[in-house]
């Protein structure tokens, strides 16, 4: 049977960060869900994309190096994760420019 620790911790992951980006729950700092600070939001969301790419880079490491905590599901699981992660990261940036120009392009 394949370990899915890794794969449901991720899956709650995202959907912590979903939630606090629509202010379904208060940011981590004790804020209240209707003044969640967005650049806050925002930076823990790419930190965890970080810690994603981290964490899979070093599974892949660790798993070339024929180390045997991990099998190849895992590593595979944990990398595929990661890029899911930034490909999302990288779709949010291109929607937030997208707004920004918007709104300059907007007459007063």
């Amino acid at each position: 049977m394949m370990d899915t620790k890794g794969i449901e911790e991720m899956l709650g992951v995202l959907r912590s960060t979903a939630a606090q980006a629509g202010g379904l729950s208060s940011v981590s700092e004790g804020k209240a869900s209707d003044g969640a600070n967005f650049a806050q939001v925002l930076k823990n969301s790419i930190d965890q994309v970080n810690q994603a790419q981290k964490q899979a880079a070093q599974m892949a490491e660790n798993f070339a190096a024929g180390g045997s905590e991990q099998n190849l599901h895992e590593v595979m699981a944990a990398l595929q994760t990661a890029s899911i992660s930034f490909q999302e990261m990288v779709q949010v940036r291109n929607r937030l420019v997208s707004a920004y120009q918007d709104v300059m392009n907007m007459q007063v």
